[in-house]
């Protein structure tokens, strides 16, 4: 017998070092490269639904985003209640609320008939202001050009009157702007009374190793909004009595409602004080070309109280903007939500800021310094400067 028929043949051997690459399981690195891929196609269909629930349903989600903005309000200053009277924090809230009511009650039945004249007589007069502004840019030969490019003070005024009740959310008009007030007060007292409630709830939705993170998460974004929040309020009341203050003094018509409109207008930084200031300076220039000049310089000065002043003051405490950041992410807001965008364009871009620090640049890089914030807090919560 040949002795070749003896041997085993190649790939028949026995044992485990017999069997074929193939039906071995994947490799180590496959299976990271296999888990990295997963994640990467689920991250893309996350962002992709994401993109599309803005997109389809924006004017809901800035409502409920305006909604949570009032309920964080409310809870700061229920904490802050609570603290300085000793009592239960849901006791707190009601005081709140209660205390509203008479400052805005109150408040309205004093100014309310000055408020409606001047209200009454600014919509009179805005439009004579704006055909004085058309027939001066009209009387110079080299801004003809311009003047005709200008549109016609029935379109002003009639995009000027669209403006409010269309300023975007969920409802458009006169009583849908009502309707909105009603839900974001509603909805924001509910979340600020049990908050527990809801950020819990979606905690849960979060795997468990990675609940305790999310919690902190929240609780950082809660605290930044509501310390941007009280300090844009009380900057929005020192823009409204200075400019009404001003304009009363320089002899400006309807100083109160054009101080009123400024210090609301302030919400929005950068832009908010420049939109605002426009109808003081239009009313001004109804009387006199000088007191134009001097309803501009001081709205300038009121601008840099502003900006170089409180902004900064409410940032070290919150979040810090860069003002290029703030003013482009109002550019996008505004040309893809309205008006409603512009307006909550800077707390929507704190938000996101403090995602991407935590859990992109914290989390995923591990850069857990602090190099984005301007100070360091110690524990008694104020701000110390940084060593150098």
């Amino acid at each position: 017998m040949n002795d070749s028929q003896h041997l085993p043949s190649p790939g028949l051997e026995s044992g485990p070092s017999s069997a074929p690459a193939s039906t071995l399981g994947p490799t180590p690195p496959q299976r990271n490269l296999m888990r990295r891929v997963v994640m990467i196609e689920g991250i893309t269909v996350l962002f992709l639904a994401l993109g599309a629930a803005i997109w389809f349903a924006a004017d809901a989600l800035l409502l409920i985003f305006a909604c949570i903005l009032f309920s964080v309000l409310l809870y700061e200053l229920s904490v802050i209640v609570r603290d300085r009277l000793k009592i239960n924090r849901q006791l707190a809230l009601v005081v709140v609320l209660l205390l509203l009511v008479a400052v805005i009650g109150l408040g309205g039945w004093a100014m309310a008939p000055q408020i409606a004249e001047q209200s009454s007589a600014l919509a009179k007069q805005l439009p004579a202001s704006i055909e004085r502004v058309q027939d001066m840019v009209k009387a110079h030969p080299m801004l003809q050009h311009v003047a005709q490019q200008m549109p016609s003070t029935k379109e002003i005024v009639g995009s000027l009157q669209r403006f409010a009740p269309d300023a975007g959310l969920l409802f458009g008009g006169v009583l849908g702007t009502l309707a909105n007030i009603v839900i974001i007060i509603a909805v924001g007292i509910y979340f600020a009374s049990s908050p527990r409630v809801y950020t819990h709830g979606f905690i849960k939705l979060i795997p468990q190793p990675r609940r305790a993170r999310a919690g902190e998460v929240l609780d950082t974004i809660g605290t930044s909004l509501a310390r941007w929040l009280l300090g844009k309020g009380a900057s929005m009341l020192i823009v409204a009595a200075i400019l009404s203050t001003g304009l009363t003094m320089l002899g400006v018509p309807l100083g109160l409602i054009l101080g009123i409109i400024a210090g609301l207008m302030d919400f929005i930084p950068y832009v908010g004080p420049i939109l605002g200031g426009v109808p003081a300076v239009l009313i001004a220039l109804s009387t006199s070309t000088d007191l134009a000049l001097y309803t501009g310089l001081l709205l300038l000065a009121i601008q840099m109280l502003d900006g170089y002043v409180l902004l900064p003051v409410i940032e070290s405490r919150s979040v810090n903007l860069p003002p290029a950041l703030t003013i482009i992410m109002q550019l996008i807001f505004g040309t893809l939500f309205g008006f409603a965008g512009v307006a909550l364009a800077t707390p929507l871009t704190a938000v996101l800021v403090k995602l991407v620090n935590m859990l992109y640049v914290e989390d995923i890089l591990g850069d857990r310094s602090d190099d984005s914030e301007p100070h360091d807090k110690d524990t008694s919560g104020h701000a110390q400067p940084r060593p150098s």
